[in-house]
């Protein structure tokens, strides 16, 4: 695997596209470089952020043993780690989310059915009989992009997106699932609601959901989902 196009960005951080479409081999991939570029870190690399289908690496611009050549040096350490991790893959941890896919939850539970000529008791079940894969965090803090979705499922953003969308709500947009970490505006269509609190600053880590994990979403009562919150 080798990175379309390496650039800065800014003078603190360097991008390293690999895709440019949603190529879940690809993303996999870069699960396993983000792994070992945190196990190889050296004290002046800040973070690493893999997305879709590339890589952020950003360093401390001030730190003391920053190399003259930053870009170059990380830009090396980048390509070192894609050598090492050639047929690397991680295995990510397997999370399970509870869903209550209510009326009162799925606010397009009704219409996802009627767009994929399926019934909501069934979309429900496509929902929840795969694995899926988080894919990337970001738009939000914690809020994870998820992908493995049911190819019966695929349906696209809503027309109209909507100003807000309750904290914990479940959506689906073409091939990928999104957990809303709070309300916040978002146009993909809702099928249900967790009550796990999908981001909280005070943990360890902050985010529920990591990428590379394993995911899945497993259908709960009304009552379940009171007792849970």
């Amino acid at each position: 695997m080798n990175p379309l196009r390496i650039e800065p960005l800014g003078d603190a951080a360097l991008y390293a596209e690999f895709s440019r479409t949603l190529d879940l081999r690809t993303n996999e991939a870069l699960q396993a470089v983000a792994a070992a570029l945190r196990e190889k870190a050296p004290p002046w690399l800040r973070d690493v952020v893999p997305s879709l289908g590339g890589l952020a690496l950003h360093f401390d611009p001030e730190h003391a043993e920053l190399p003259e050549a930053p870009l170059r040096a990380a830009t090396d350490l980048l390509l070192d780690c894609l050598k090492a991790t050639a047929r690397a893959r991680t295995a990510g941890r397997e999370v399970e989310v509870p869903v209550c896919y209510d009326a009162e939850f799925g606010l397009d539970l009704d219409a996802v059915a009627a767009q994929t000529g399926l019934d909501a008791a069934q979309v429900v079940r496509l929902h929840a009989a795969t694995e899926h894969r988080v894919l990337m965090v970001g738009f939000a803090p914690g809020q994870p992009y998820i992908g493995g979705l049911d190819p019966r499922l695929a349906v696209p953003r809503r027309a109209t997106p909507r100003t807000r969308v309750p904290a914990g709500s479940i959506a689906i947009a073409n091939a990928q699932s999104v957990v809303y970490p709070f309300e916040i505006a978002g146009g993909w269509s809702v099928l249900g609601r967790t009550p796990l609190r999908v981001f909280d600053p005070r943990r360890e880590p902050p985010s529920l959901l990591l990428p590379g994990d394993r995911v899945r979403f497993a259908p709960i009562s009304r009552q379940r989902f009171e007792a849970l919150r």
